[in-house]
């Protein structure tokens, strides 16, 4: 734990050193908040349910800034290669960028708890929709960071892992909408891998151990194949 910790440090002074930090942050909070303020003074409605579909949504698309210098930096500066002869193993090597991306996530995250604080001071929110909506949005995070950190695996070019990431991202998010139009078996079965759908209940204030394990298996294959990816590029 020592090792994979030094890795998320390290990861995360790279994180604020570069603008990279400032922007995603700034990025998120001026839409979120944008939405928040404009949801909020047209329904006056102590409510978040709208809010977190717009915080997941813009999510979507900043997740890949976050993790698209994870290894394809490494690659392009030739810098893995004093990776893999590290005494560190692949798999704290991985946890430990993961890790990083998760933790700037959180920092994003825990700025957004003044919208439910801003609630209460003007209504009576149900916190318990909320609370939930916010541990669904935290998988949600987490599962889009395994993807991206994945698909930055993949290539030495940060935009190509950008692009690669959000693709992946994008067609698990909306394939749900092709299993309502097609139906049948094939239709439940693109409605169980959307990762929109899965996020939906949390948002009711629905906490269902099928969601949970859902998230948990798309995070742990992705990281899965990286480590295997990362393995293959060794040899």
């Amino acid at each position: 734990m020592k090792k994979i910790w030094a890795i998320v440090k390290k990861e995360i002074k790279s994180f604020f050193i570069s603008p990279i930090a400032y922007i995603v942050i700034a990025m998120f909070l001026l839409i979120s908040g944008y939405f928040f303020s404009i949801i909020v003074f047209n329904t006056q409605m102590a409510d978040m349910r709208i809010i977190f579909h717009n915080m997941g949504i813009t999510l979507l698309f900043i997740s890949p800034i976050i993790t698209m210098r994870t290894f394809a930096e490494e690659r392009k500066l030739g810098t893995i290669e004093l990776l893999y002869t590290s005494p560190l193993t692949l798999q704290e090597i991985v946890f430990g960028k993961y890790l990083s991306c998760i933790v700037l996530f959180l920092i994003i995250t825990g700025v957004t708890l003044e919208y439910p604080l801003l609630l209460r001071l003007f209504g009576k929110p149900d916190w318990g929709p909320i609370l939930t909506a916010y541990l669904g949005f935290v998988l949600l995070g987490m599962t889009f960071l395994a993807i991206g950190v994945f698909a930055s695996s993949l290539t030495e070019n940060q935009i190509v892992a950008t692009v690669v990431s959000f693709s992946l991202l994008l067609l698990l998010w909306i394939i749900g909408w092709a299993g309502d139009t097609v139906g049948g078996i094939l239709g439940r079965f693109l409605s169980s891998i959307s990762i929109y759908n899965h996020f939906e209940d949390f948002v009711k204030g629905v906490v269902d151990t099928k969601h949970i394990i859902y998230y948990l298996s798309v995070i742990f294959s992705a990281i899965f194949l990286t480590i295997k990816r990362l393995e293959w590029k060794r040899w």
